[in-house]
């Protein structure tokens, strides 16, 4: 599941730049560009940041800060403002904002201060791992993709746990059955590809490469 960014700017070029920089980043971007558009998502839940205009038509990303504090009290905002006036970034505090940039800014200055609020404000999704459009809680041993949860047996997510850490590199039957289920397991090594067949079956998207005559290969 990617983190969700809703950009709120007139003005296209910045809109359309901040957007692809963010995209860049593996961020899903929306972007509005009047206080109208933006306002008619503000109760959205699924909305990770908030990247706001201070300057919009007729009102301003005050009133849209104040809109979405209604419903989503945590959810981080940043203020971005043609206007370098001690005054604004004093009112956005005090109504809220987490941080405050001044135009002209580089979009790569932006894109930091975006990532390190991310990073604050969902600290408890550091463990999460997102591999082929799906989302992994490694502490919690779940597995999610459109933000339902897929149901794994203990096997099947330990071998999935194997590929993700070693993407890139390929096991042969032999060696998933030690690192999987142990060296002193005497079953037949077909135990292997019944639960890959498993795994792929829940997770059909998941990019995992039958090297045939020796095993297996994620990426």
């Amino acid at each position: 599941m990617k983190r969700v960014i809703n950009i709120v700017e007139d003005e296209k070029d910045i809109n359309n730049l901040v957007a692809q920089y963010l995209r860049k980043e593996d961020y899903e971007v929306n972007q509005f560009y009047t206080y109208e558009e933006a306002s008619a998502h503000t109760h959205d839940d699924d909305v990770h940041l908030w990247i706001l205009d201070i300057m919009l038509d007729d009102k301003s990303g005050f009133d849209l800060l104040e809109e979405i504090r209604q419903t989503n009290p945590d959810t981080p905002i940043i203020f971005m403002s043609a206007r370098d006036k001690e005054f604004d970034r004093i009112i956005g505090l005090e109504k809220g904002c987490d941080d405050y940039i001044t135009k002209p800014f580089s979009p790569k200055e932006l894109v930091l201060r975006v990532n390190n609020l991310i990073k604050r404000a969902y600290k408890d999704s550091n463990n999460r791992i997102f591999i082929d459009g799906y989302e992994l809680d490694e502490e919690q041993r779940k597995v999610y993709s459109e933000s339902e949860e897929i149901e794994l047996t203990t096997k099947e997510f330990d071998l999935l746990m194997m590929f993700i850490k070693n993407k890139g590199i390929a096991f042969s039957r032999e060696k998933i059955l030690e690192n999987v289920w142990d060296e002193n397991y005497f079953g037949s090594d077909r135990v292997v590809d019944d639960t890959l067949r498993r795994l792929r079956k829940k997770l059909p998207k998941l990019n995992i490469h039958t090297i045939y005559g020796y095993g297996y290969r994620l990426g």
